[in-house]
């Protein structure tokens, strides 16, 4: 690619806009970290918008866990029923279904939505002669909740699209029991509750003895890690309790909810988050994850073909819709080979664009880049924030979603981020996570079934 500020300075200058300079990432682990201890800490917990819920949850796997466990896995639009048979330390046998949540049960009733969910248990358990052994099963269920107990986790706002009524402020242990209960053909034994965050942790443990991290960037992104019993204040037996440590579910999605990142958002930030249906939340994952970075790119193009700077004489209706640039098409014009632009022709050509004209698809990989460039800038601060406040030096961080999975780049611009940040300080592994939601659940079921 040629200078880019020479070649497109419209564009360059509008891409600037989203640089995160060194002295401004230190500066948000700095903000961070004062988020973090205000949600630890009982006073300030309830006015803290990194809420860093206790997640009941203060032992890791060993490799010892043995046996057959259920794991449910309701976390967007998709739902998964899997039965996971831990064989020995390095064998995992897991089977599994998944069932689509339709746009109706996402925004109608909650009993409607668990009933639906008591369904597919029970067809699966039916299905693997399992519906009367009460299997020990662990509910992923990732969405905002304030857990009172391994097993007890309160909604405290829908997030990804969700809408059921009936469902915030109630425990979706209690509902999925319920609706298990309203069926009367189904034996299973829910132990635990977790998100996604926690399960990914967990997945990582089993075969790292050193991870102490677990981070999703996917759809939405959050972290959770290991910190001591004794700061976590909204735990009540944080002073007595036996274990020394706990896992806390940040739920950092919610930083910058309180105007703290407002010194690096830029416009299209504000318009995406303004036309969001959650509009001034979730702000920092707004900058991050998978559901919005693609309508970010697309505002940009937008806003470069009403100046007549970009793919000059087409015009697309598809392209002016919302959400229509999916965050797949960054990851796919990014794994254009250099001097290629296959793949990001193809990618416009299901707007309605069709265009070979290199200098324009140059100048969309940029924009590209430039947004996933932030969005790994800004989890690596998140990162760095939850090792300096741990105080490890050599540790594993178990990542998921579809955005670090899959983005060709994702990982080598989140390691070179964090190795700027922490300057050699600190020996880190970062390892794709295996199924967190699943794999992680039964775990965590295996733990507490000891």
């Amino acid at each position: 690619m040629s200078d880019p500020k020479k070649q497109y300075p419209e564009a360059y200058a509008i891409c600037e806009k989203f640089i995160i300079s060194k002295q401004n990432m230190q500066e948000i682990v700095t903000r961070l970290t004062k988020e973090i201890n205000m949600g630890l800490t009982r006073d300030t917990h309830p006015r803290a918008t990194v809420k860093c819920f206790v997640t009941y949850v203060q032992e890791l796997p060993t490799g010892k866990e043995r046996g057959n466990y259920l794991a449910l896995d309701l976390g967007g639009t998709n739902f998964r029923v899997l039965l996971v048979n831990l064989i020995n330390d390095k064998e995992i046998d897991i089977t599994g279904k998944t069932y689509a949540i339709s746009r109706e049960l996402q925004e109608g009733s909650g009993s409607k939505l668990f009933d639906f969910i008591a369904s597919c248990l029970a067809e699966f358990c039916k299905e693997h002669k399992l519906e009367r052994l009460n299997t020990p099963l662990g509910f992923t269920f990732s969405f905002p909740c304030k857990q009172v107990g391994i097993d007890s986790g309160t909604l405290v706002a829908w997030t990804k699209g969700f809408k059921a009524e009936g469902v915030i402020n109630k425990n979706v242990v209690e509902l999925l029991r319920d609706a298990v209960k309203r069926r009367g053909d189904l034996k299973v034994n829910v132990v635990a509750i977790l998100n996604d965050t926690t399960g990914t942790l967990m997945s990582c443990a089993f075969n790292h003895r050193n991870c102490k991290i677990g981070m999703i960037v996917g759809t939405g992104s959050n972290a959770c890690y290991v910190e001591k019993t004794v700061n976590c204040e909204t735990f009540d037996e944080y002073r007595n309790s036996t274990k020394p440590n706990m896992i806390i579910n940040c739920e950092w999605g919610a930083f910058g909810d309180n105007g703290v990142l407002d010194f690096i958002r830029t416009s299209y930030d504000h318009q995406v988050d303004k036309n969001s249906i959650n509009p001034k939340k979730q702000i920092f994952e707004k900058c991050i994850s998978g559901m919005y970075m693609g309508e970010l790119v697309r505002l940009v193009i937008v806003e470069l073909m009403d100046k007549q700077l970009i793919f000059k004489g087409q015009s697309s209706q598809k392209i002016l819709v919302k959400g229509n640039f999916d965050t797949s098409f960054i990851t796919e014009i990014e794994s254009d080979q250099p001097g290629s632009h296959r793949n990001a022709a193809m990618v416009m050509d299901r707007l309605g664009i069709r265009t070979n004209n290199e200098k324009d698809l140059d100048c969309l990989r940029l924009i590209c880049e430039t947004i996933s460039t932030r969005s790994a800038k800004l989890a690596a601060c998140g990162l760095v924030c939850l090792i300096n406040k741990m105080n490890v030096k050599d540790l594993t961080i178990g990542i998921d979603g579809s955005v670090y999975r899959y983005h060709p780049n994702y990982h080598t611009l989140l390691t070179e981020s964090m190795n700027m940040l922490l300057a050699g300080s600190v020996k880190f592994e970062l390892a794709l996570s295996e199924d967190g939601s699943g794999r992680g659940a039964a775990l965590i079921a295996a733990v507490c079934a000891k």
